[in-house]
């Protein structure tokens, strides 16, 4: 099905946001309503289900945080993120210095946490039972964890040299938390322990001689403004502006070496990528310029190009239980990809009967009458 995923001519996602689309979320519990939100501040809450069961429909928009509510973001909103236990509350994060904790049922913040500077990312765990930490990158080199039980701003993680554009938890253990930052690192930290980073990750695997001005582990040329786990927590990609993707082993930090070519990423902030689940192979959908690139991500060939967007795509999101992709731009549209419909023969069609295109040239009649010349 990803094989043939397809821009949709029979589905539409309503047009609400009149700027940009940054980030976009579907809920874990029933993978039916979708978050968005745009570079104006606001957020759109979508039903992804076709309630009209014709086969052309529109996504609708249920709700947003338009321009007029009181309590809209005031600057572009970078981050959005279903609860992941259940669909009555959302969390969004802006370059307006906060993080929003929001009731989905009435629309009003349950909580604001404010920071020094811009933030870029914010992740809640998808698997943690024991806390209710947000990890959040910002401005500031140091990554900071929020309890939503208490309400405050609990650990720092302090490591980084410059801000940090993206975090992510693991999906497999609930206390380890990935970041990824424009001091070309990525570390992993285990948040119950007093120093926090277990690894910085080195694109050179210890190769490099300590003599060298590399010595320090890097995991790009670059900034690194994208991170993504696979699926089952065991791997870790990582994208950077030195135009490359790196695939990690997330438990022993090394690089796997798989080459995808290059990966144009012109991006000055966080970019969303994602990946498949329950696909074999897996799949990464990756934003490239106005296209979404998508690679195996254990060979690193890149499959095809989705195209269809008019300008810079943001994000993109995957919904598991079709094996559906939805992908935000700048040019204000969030577009679905649907794997293509392929019509199964009936088993009682004999040869005779099927269209000429199905059968072999060899079998095709040379001859034509004069009715098929007219």
């Amino acid at each position: 099905r990803v094989l043939s995923l397809e821009l949709n001519k029979d589905r539409d996602v309503e047009r609400i946001h009149g700027s940009g689309i940054n980030t976009l979320d579907i809920e874990p519990v029933e993978g039916r309503y979708m978050l968005s939100g745009g570079s104006d501040g606001v957020i759109v809450l979508y039903d992804l289900e076709n309630l009209s069961r014709k086969p052309s429909y529109t996504c609708k928009a249920l709700c947003s945080v338009g321009r007029s509510h009181p309590d809209v973001h005031k600057f572009s909103v970078e981050t959005v993120q279903w609860y992941p236990h259940d669909t009555g509350m959302f969390t969004s994060s802006s370059f307006d210095k906060t993080l929003k904790i929001w009731d989905t049922n009435t629309l009003q913040p349950a909580d604001v946490f404010h920071f020094e500077g811009t933030v870029y990312s914010h992740h809640m765990s998808p698997v943690a039972t024991e806390h209710c930490l947000i990890a959040v990158g910002t401005r500031s080199p140091k990554v900071q964890l929020c309890d939503l039980k208490s309400g405050s701003c609990s650990h720092i993680l302090q490591g980084h040299r410059q801000e940090v554009l993206a975090v992510s938890w693991s999906p497999r253990h609930e206390y380890i938390l990935a970041t990824a930052s424009a001091d070309s690192r990525v570390k992993l930290w285990d948040v119950r322990r007093a120093s926090g980073c277990l690894s910085t990750l080195d694109q050179h695997n210890g190769e490099k001689s300590k003599a060298s001005s590399e010595a320090a582990n890097t995991a790009h040329n670059g900034r690194v403004n994208g991170l993504c786990y696979t699926n089952d927590g065991l791997h870790l990609l990582t994208i950077g502006t030195d135009d490359r993707m790196r695939l990690w082993n997330s438990s022993t930090g090394e690089n796997t070496l798989v080459n995808y070519g290059k990966v144009c990423n012109e991006s000055r902030k966080g970019v969303k990528f994602t990946t498949s689940c329950g696909c074999n192979p897996e799949f990464a959908f990756v934003p490239y310029g106005s296209t979404i690139a998508v690679y195996t991500v254990f060979t690193g060939e890149l499959i095809t190009m989705l195209r269809g967007h008019y300008s810079t795509v943001n994000c993109c999101v995957f919904q598991p239980n079709f094996q559906e992709l939805y992908s935000g731009s700048k040019d204000c549209n969030i577009l679905a990809w649907i794997p293509a419909l392929r019509e199964p023969l009936p088993d009682d069609v004999s040869e005779k009967c099927l269209p000429q295109q199905h059968l072999n040239p060899a079998y095709e009649d040379a001859w034509s009458s004069s009715d098929d010349e007219g």
